[in-house]
C-alpha cells in the first residue's frame, strides 16, 4: 500500500496507429533501385496520371503535405533515373510513392511520459496551469521517437488535455547548423581524435560555426594532406559524425503541440530517442530554457545526447561531453545550487549518483548519493525524473527494480542547499503496478520521467508496462510528512 493517498485520474493514454507519418522506403540494393525506377519510366503519361491519382485519393487526407514528402523521397533517388529526358512532376511524385511507406510512430506503445510547464501561460484561468507533456512513441522495429500533449491543470487538481490530432509531422531539419567550437573540440578528444588532422580542421573555424563552415574546412584538408591515410579517413568521419550527432529541428508555429513529432535523425539514434526527461530550468537571471535529456540508441550502443528549446518549436539536439556521459537516467536539476549546474545519474546500472557542473554540456565526477535498500529495490535503483524543489528540500521521484524485475515508484528527500545530503526515503513503494498495469510489452512496469508541481499538489504521470500512459496526483504535504518521517 502507498505511503500517501493517491489520486488516480480517469486518463488513460493508449496507443493509435492512425497517427502516421512518411518515411523512406528504399531498398539496400542499387539493382533493385534502378528496376523499381525502371517500371515507373515504363508507364505511359495517362498511366501516371491514373496511378498517382489513386495514392492521392488513398493517402492525401492522411497527411498535411503528403506531395511535398513524395518529392523529397524521389529526390533521395533520383541519381538513379537512368535516362535523360525531363520527368513530369506526376512522374516524379509517383518515383517518390514507389521509395515511401507510413509508418505507425506508436502503435507499439506510448509511455515514459515527463510534464513541464508551458512556455504559454496566457488566458490561463487563475490558479490553473497549462502544460506540455513528452512521451516516449513506439513503432515497427521498436524505434522510439519523441511525442507532446498539452493540456490545463486546473484550480481543483482536475486535468484536461487538448484534443489530439490525427495528423503528425516531422519538423524541418535546419540545413546550416551552429556549433560551438569548444565543445566540438572536447568531444573529439574524449573519442580519441585529438590528433594533427581534427587540429588543422578546427584551427581555421571561429569559436561559433556552421556546418558549411566545417565542411569546406574538412574539403581544404582532405586536398592538401595527399595521399590520405587511414588515420585522416577516420578523424573526417569522426568529424562528420559529430556534426550529425548536433542539429537543429524547426516546427511551424501553425502546428498543434499534438501534431509536433521529434524522429531519430543522426547515426547514432537510427533505433530510438527513448525516455527524454524534459525540465524547466530557470538560470540565476530568471532566464527560461527547457533541457530534457534523453537516451540516443543505434541498435547496438546507448548514448546519453541532450535537448535544449525556448518555446517546443526549435529544438537544439547536442551531444553531452564529460567521462560521465554514460548509461541511462540523466536528469537535471531545475536550477544552479551553489552557483553550479547539478545532475542526477546512473552510471554503474545500480545505484543514484549526483554531479555538480560550471557547464550543462559537461559532466564528470558523479557521486554515489544512494544504494538500493529495500527488497522492491534491491536490483537497482534510479530517478523518474528532474528533482522537484520544495521549501523541506529537493522531492526525487525514484524507481526500483526488484525480485522478477518488477518495477516499482518510490521517491526520496535530498537538502535543499547540499542535495548530496539524504533527508528522507520511502520504505514502501509510492506506485507498484497493479491489475491491468501489469500487462505489456515488458511487465510489471510502472515508470516515469517527469512529474510537476502544480499548488500543493504534485502530477506524476507514468507509464504501464511499457505499453500506455496514467497519471496520479497526490499531497505534496502529505508526501513531504512521510519522507521526513521515514
Amino acid at each position: 500500500m502507498s505511503p500517501v493517498t493517491l489520486r488516480r485520474h480517469e486518463i488513460t493514454l493508449l496507443p493509435e496507429s492512425a497517427r502516421v507519418i512518411i518515411r523512406p522506403f528504399i531498398p539496400g540494393e542499387i539493382h533493385r533501385i534502378i528496376t523499381i525506377i525502371g517500371r515507373a519510366l515504363a508507364l505511359t503519361d495517362e498511366e501516371v496520371k491514373s496511378e498517382l491519382d489513386a495514392v492521392r485519393e488513398e493517402f492525401d487526407s492522411r497527411h498535411f503535405d503528403i506531395e511535398g514528402l513524395l518529392k523529397i523521397h524521389f529526390e533521395k533517388v533520383q541519381h538513379h533515373v537512368f535516362t535523360q529526358r525531363s520527368l513530369s512532376r506526376d512522374r516524379q511524385l509517383l518515383i517518390g510513392a514507389l521509395f515511401s511507406g507510413e509508418y505507425a510512430l506508436e502503435s507499439a506503445a506510448i509511455f515514459n511520459p515527463s510534464i513541464v510547464a508551458h512556455p504559454d501561460q496566457s488566458g490561463v484561468a487563475p490558479g490553473a496551469l497549462r502544460f506540455v507533456m513528452s512521451l516516449r512513441a513506439t513503432g515497427e522495429g521498436h524505434i522510439s521517437s519523441i511525442e507532446f500533449r498539452s493540456g490545463i491543470l486546473a484550480a481543483d487538481g482536475s486535468i484536461a488535455f487538448d484534443p489530439v490530432s490525427r495528423f503528425v509531422t516531422v519538423p524541418e531539419i535546419v540545413p546550416n547548423p551552429t556549433y560551438r567550437k569548444r565543445r566540438f573540440v572536447i568531444k573529439l578528444a574524449e573519442m580519441g581524435f585529438d590528433d594533427d588532422h581534427a587540429a588543422a580542421v578546427m584551427a581555421p573555424l571561429g569559436d561559433s560555426f556552421t556546418r558549411s563552415d566545417l565542411n569546406k574546412s574538412v574539403g581544404t584538408v582532405r586536398h592538401e594532406a595527399q595521399p590520405a591515410t587511414r588515420d585522416l579517413k577516420r578523424t573526417l568521419e569522426c568529424l562528420q559524425w559529430l556534426a550529425d550527432s548536433n542539429y537543429e529541428l524547426r516546427f511551424s508555429n501553425k502546428l498543434a503541440m499534438s501534431e509536433r513529432i521529434i524522429f531519430p535523425v543522426s547515426p547514432n539514434e537510427t533505433n530510438g530517442i527513448e525516455d527524454a526527461r524534459f525540465v524547466r530550468f530557470i538560470e540565476d537571471d530568471g532566464a527560461v530554457m527547457y533541457y530534457a535529456t534523453y537516451t540516443a540508441y543505434n541498435g547496438r550502443a546507448i548514448l546519453p545526447q541532450l535537448i535544449e528549446t525556448e518555446d517546443f518549436l526549435h529544438f537544439r539536439i547536442l551531444t553531452l561531453n564529460g567521462s560521465a556521459v554514460q548509461n541511462k537516467g540523466m536528469a537535471l536539476f531545475p536550477r544552479r545550487i551553489g552557483g553550479r549546474y547539478a545532475m542526477l545519474s546512473r552510471q554503474d546500472d545500480e545505484n543514484l549518483f549526483l554531479m555538480f557542473s560550471d557547464n550543462p554540456h559537461h559532466w564528470s565526477d558523479p557521486q554515489i548519493i544512494l544504494r538500493p535498500s529495500e527488497m522492491w529495490e534491491s536490483v537497482k535503483i534510479g530517478n523518474c525524473g528532474s528533482p522537484i524543489e520544495t521549501e523541506a528540500g529537493w522531492i526525487v521521484i525514484t524507481h526500483g527494480v526488484g525480485p522478477m524485475r518488477k518495477y516499482c515508484i518510490g521517491a526520496v528527500l535530498l537538502d535543499l542547499h547540499d542535495p548530496m545530503q539524504v533527508i528522507g526515503r520511502l520504505t514502501q513503494p509510492l506506485l507498484a503496478p497493479e491489475g491491468n498495469e501489469r500487462e505489456g510489452y515488458v511487465p510489471n512496469v510502472v515508470y516515469s520521467c517527469g512529474s510537476l508541481l502544480h499548488g500543493r499538489e504534485l502530477i506524476l504521470p507514468y507509464a504501464m508496462s511499457d505499453k500506455a500512459s496514467a497519471i496520479v496526483s497526490m499531497s505534496v504535504d502529505e508526501l513531504l510528512k512521510a519522507l521526513m518521517a521515514s
